[in-house]
């Protein structure tokens, strides 16, 4: 993989510091020395070369090979968007996205592994960026290289990726329109999440798109990511999501895993210099509930 940058700015920089501005990170910027390259003005300067204005700097990444621990699925994915740097997929309701003790052979990460394969691809270390619970459907980013991770990753951190949801939940919600600010953490070795006093910190916005005689189709927006956050938030409202066995949703509303789906992702491409906007619409089983709801 290959990029290049020109030095726009009125003042010379070190080779190590321009490209840390670019999102090259002290890791990475060390495998290039050792096994790929760097190039000003399409020639190869001494490592105390300093960047001038308008110089033309070329660095070329070594490939990432696979694992040969994650194994290559070539089973079906549904691709939203494509290009040299990035891969945005609709993720199926009961697919892990990435491999555990239960599954290492046909997760999101292999089956996007076996696609870029097929591809041709010489980076064959998928980078999730947003990951979702495996019943949960939707829109998942995944960087195709390690320059696009990185630059994601800080954006991840500093939560500035648009990522928000339709969920189907119980009862009937007393506001429109509410943030929800409850730290979420880990009793001891539950796999389950709770509402705690020393949890981290967690914000979620949701709006009521519409309200149902027992039930409420949601739109929600993620303000921070901890583990399923969406899912303990409306429990501690005493609203879970239908379907949600874990967290004690009800389980007769024709649907038989949590009514959850990610169908907004927007993020900023530093790239290609601009906006990255996706939507979905809902898929079918959260559909035919809301339909049967509506009657």
């Amino acid at each position: 993989m290959k990029f290049t940058w020109q030095n726009n700015d009125k003042q010379n920089f070190g080779i190590k510091k321009f490209l840390n501005k670019k999102g090259i990170s002290h890791r990475m910027y060390n495998d290039v020395k050792h096994d790929g390259s760097i190039l000003v003005n399409d020639k190869k300067p001494a490592m105390d070369y300093q960047i001038a204005p308008g110089d033309s700097v070329t660095v070329v990444f070594p490939p990432e090979k696979s694992d040969e621990n994650v194994a290559f699925s070539y089973k079906k994915i549904v691709v939203v968007y494509e290009d040299d740097n990035w891969l945005v997929v609709n993720k199926p309701a009961g697919l892990t996205s990435v491999p555990g003790p239960s599954n290492r052979e046909d997760t999101l990460v292999n089956r996007i592994k076996g696609y870029l394969k097929q591809q041709g691809s010489t980076d064959l270390k998928p980078h999730l960026i947003t990951r979702l619970d495996r019943f949960t459907s939707g829109l998942v980013l995944v960087a195709k290289h390690r320059l696009a991770n990185s630059l994601a990753n800080q954006e991840v951190a500093a939560h500035q990726i648009d990522k928000r949801y339709y969920a189907i939940v119980d009862g009937t919600m007393q506001d429109k329109h509410r943030i929800v600010d409850m730290p979420i953490g880990r009793n001891g070795d539950n796999f389950r999440r709770e509402v705690l006093a020393n949890g981290q910190a967690a914000q979620t916005e949701y709006w009521v798109v519409k309200q149902f005689a027992d039930c409420a189709w949601l739109k929600l927006k993620l303000h921070t990511g901890r583990t399923h956050q969406i899912r303990v938030h409306m429990t501690e409202l005493q609203h879970p999501l239908l379907g949600d066995q874990l967290y004690e949703g009800p389980l007769d509303k024709g649907i038989d895993r949590q009514a959850l789906h990610a169908y907004y992702l927007k993020f900023w491409d530093a790239l290609a210099q601009q906006d990255r906007e996706f939507e979905l619409d809902l898929p079918e089983d959260m559909k035919k509930v809301i339909e049967e709801e509506d009657k």
